[in-house]
């Protein structure tokens, strides 16, 4: 008969201390035999090789980032330096158009300074501060005004001839209107045979017009206008404009001339202004005026 015995539902094994002190002794023997002898050596390299891919894998999204973001920052760097070579062409652009404009201002003032040799009357040199935008006006502003002695009535010239007339003057500016604006006449002559007239602005295309011309009178194509001198403000022999056609009225017995100005204002940013003695040209028009008014 057998002998009945107790039922065993746990199987029993080392104490996890025992297990502990054994995994701990084992450790230490380890270390000191790797710290020692190369034993392990191929152990560590075979493990190596076993754990190498799943550390690929595990490093790959971290990879994945670092290459993106050197795509990103290559981009960057190159579209950085990309707009930095755009912005040097912008200057070297500029600075070449400055250098141009420079070399052209420097010749035209070189001319300039060739046209007081000519003149007896002192000037002065100014330059544009701006043109006023007016389809009625032909005016331009410059850079010095009473302080520097301008006051209205100067003439205004280029090394082509008499560009305008000051009309305006304020302690630090100054206002010219030009030979083509409706409201100025200039004194003139003809070159060719001394015949004074006085030419108008005003007309179509930035010309200049010569009026109350009988019909018979010497004029024709390719004549050159210059100032006579009379009245004072515009100096003698200061080339104004050269006559493009002459039209004649046989019915009414007058003729009328239309002139190109001689001078290029919309072309320069210097001038000079002469400084001749207004209040004698003022008394002058003022005696003019007194003889006709006693006559």
């Amino acid at each position: 008969m057998q002998e009945n015995g107790s039922l065993k539902l746990f199987k029993r094994g080392p104490t996890l201390e025992l297990r502990l002190f054994v995994l701990a002794f084992l450790a230490l023997a380890l270390l000191i035999v790797d710290a020692r002898w190369s034993t392990l050596e191929p152990v560590r390299q075979g493990i190596s090789v076993l754990l190498y891919p799943f550390q690929r894998i595990m490093l790959a999204p971290r990879d994945g980032v670092e290459r993106v973001k050197g795509w990103i920052d290559a981009a960057n760097e190159a579209h950085i330096e990309k707009e930095a070579i755009q912005r040097q062409r912008i200057e070297l652009a500029q600075m070449a158009t400055h250098a141009a404009q420079l070399a052209a201002e420097n010749e035209q003032l070189r001319r300039l300074l060739n046209v007081p040799d000519t003149v007896t009357q002192p000037s002065i040199a100014v330059e544009v501060l701006f043109e006023p935008t007016s389809a009625f006006n032909h005016h331009l502003v410059f850079n010095k005004g009473s302080s520097a002695g301008i006051r209205p009535g100067m003439p205004v010239i280029d090394e082509g001839g008499v560009v305008g007339q000051i009309v305006r003057v304020t302690p630090f500016t100054s206002e010219a209107a030009l030979i083509t604006d409706d409201k100025l006449s200039v004194p003139v002559q003809i070159l060719r045979n001394g015949l004074r007239l006085i030419a108008f602005g005003g007309g179509a295309d930035g010309k200049m017009e010569v009026r109350y011309l009988t019909a018979g009178a010497d004029i024709q194509p390719g004549d050159e206008l210059v100032t006579s001198g009379i009245g004072g403000l515009f100096p003698a022999g200061l080339s104004v404009a050269r006559v493009d056609s002459v039209q004649r009225d046989s019915a009414t017995g007058f003729a009328m001339a239309l002139a190109t100005p001689l001078a290029h204002p919309e072309r320069h940013r210097h001038f000079l202004v002469l400084q001749v003695d207004v209040d004698v040209a003022r008394r002058y028009q003022e005696t003019l005026n007194g003889d006709g008014e006693a006559r």
